[in-house]
């Protein structure tokens, strides 16, 4: 059977690169099993799901390459969850609770308080079918939890009942029905929360492998005994390492941290992205991939690491360096031009050694043009920038200028190394680095460069 996978965000912010991983382990997974890959958007949220979210996430994946083969909106299938609900109701599955959100928190704090875990008591089973009737007649508005199948007689007595699956990265899973709270799955206002959707889709959808963050480990013991009272097939799952910042604090969409659409704004090459996030975290070495196809002939789910991974911004910015390296000016040419920077490939190949991320050529275009911030020089480098400029003005204007130049001035001056090579680079490009100075000087022209050395 070919797989059938899903990469299902909410649309309630902006996707980060921990996020991407998920959507490129599911990508890769159906590709290399010649499967379908259904991008879901879990928009039930009416409050914080947004179009402009919805249409972030598919321009992200679309700059990475993940292209799916069908998108579907949660929002569209309200009719089909209000059909499930009824069912679950109907054999007893679902009950009415009338705690607020506040009261929820007391309990759990009085059980945590009392070393206990903080697992619901099931209390509104006991509430009899009149209370319920006066309840309601106040104006209390009930959510509906999902009864765990964690006992044989009576609700109030659970007995361990023990989930398992083996997970397709972690291995060898179990988890205890009894030491989980009966999962919340209808709000006050009527709106969903994440478990009933997410398992109605996956069977109506027919999902065979569910790959996601590790953070879903213990949904997943509820879920599967909501399968499981759905009488559909449990699909297999597979739960990876989370990315992590420096500081070891991870990811999210509402705090936007290293949003993919941010990424893509600065100038991050797409396979840098791809390859960090695919790669870091695992037993193989990060390297740098010409596309997604060559990266997913070598993801393997076996060699993902069970504890988080630490992600540093810097590793990425040497990704794209590697890959703008690579880079011929046909390439580029349409992104030099959209960012009024194609001053030819002389200019492309003089540059593109010293890119960090393809934003930095907008610097070094204006400094071939002279639009920086000239450098403050103390006496002595000014005459001897004045002299530099002198002995400039006699030279022919190839190849080799800056080497016959240098090699004069350090017959004439007796200046070398630094004392030489940084009061001219600062007065020409107004920087301490980059590309090279011969390059560099042929394309800013011999008259801009000896009004840069005379400080004009």
């Amino acid at each position: 059977m070919n797989p059938v996978v899903r990469f299902a965000p909410s649309p309630t912010g902006k996707l980060h690169i921990g996020n991407i991983r998920t959507a490129l382990y599911n990508w890769f997974f159906a590709k290399k099993y010649k499967g379908r890959f259904i991008l879901r958007l879990d928009d039930t949220d009416k409050v914080r799901s947004t179009h402009e979210f919805s249409e972030s996430i598919l321009e992200d994946l679309q700059w990475l390459g993940i292209i799916p083969d069908s998108i579907e909106k949660q929002s569209e299938r309200v009719s089909v969850y209000d059909g499930v609900i009824d069912r679950l109701k109907s054999h007893g599955w679902l009950y009415a609770c009338y705690e607020s959100p506040d009261e929820i928190e007391c309990l759990r704090n009085r059980l945590i308080a009392r070393g206990l875990p903080p697992i619901y008591d099931r209390s509104s089973l006991k509430i009899s079918n009149e209370d319920h009737a006066n309840l309601l007649a106040q104006g209390k508005e009930s959510h509906w939890r999902f009864l765990l199948p964690n006992f044989e007689v009576s609700p109030f007595e659970p007995k361990r009942t023990e989930i398992y699956w083996n997970d397709l990265i972690r291995g060898p899973q179990r988890i205890d029905l009894a030491s989980i709270s009966d999962p919340i799955l209808v709000r006050c206002d009527g709106t969903y929360l994440y478990t009933l959707p997410s398992v109605v889709d996956d069977i109506d959808m027919g999902l065979t492998h569910i790959i996601r963050g590790r953070d879903h480990v213990t949904n997943t013991a509820a879920q599967i005994a909501l399968f499981n009272v759905l009488d559909a097939n449990i699909p297999a799952f597979g739960h990876h390492n989370l990315l992590v910042d420096s500081s070891g604090e991870g990811f999210s969409k509402r705090k936007g941290a290293l949003s993919i659409q941010t990424l893509r704004k600065n100038g991050y090459e797409p396979m840098a992205v791809s390859s960090l996030a695919c790669l870091i975290g695992t037993s193989q070495s990060v390297h740098v991939y010409e596309n997604l196809s060559q990266l997913s002939d070598v993801f393997d789910p076996q060699k993902i690491s069970c504890s988080d991974a630490k992600l540093d911004i810097f590793d990425l910015g040497k990704l794209s360096q590697k890959i703008l390296s690579r880079l011929s000016y046909a390439d580029v040419r349409s992104r030099l031009v959209a960012s009024h920077s194609d001053l030819g490939e002389s200019f492309w190949n003089s540059v593109r050694p010293n890119l960090k991320i393809f934003s930095d050529v907008i610097q070094w275009r204006d400094v071939v043009n002279g639009n920086f911030i000239p450098r403050i020089f103390s006496n002595d480098e000014i005459e001897f920038l004045k002299f530099s400029a002198f002995l400039l003005s006699d030279e022919v204007w190839d190849s080799y200028v800056w080497k016959r130049w240098t090699d004069l001035l350090k017959i004439r001056t007796g200046r070398k190394g630094r004392s030489l090579f940084m009061p001219l680079r600062q007065a020409i490009t107004g920087q301490d680095s980059g590309p090279e100075m011969a390059s560099l000087l042929l394309l800013i022209g011999k008259d801009r460069t000896i009004r840069r050395l005379l400080l004009l």
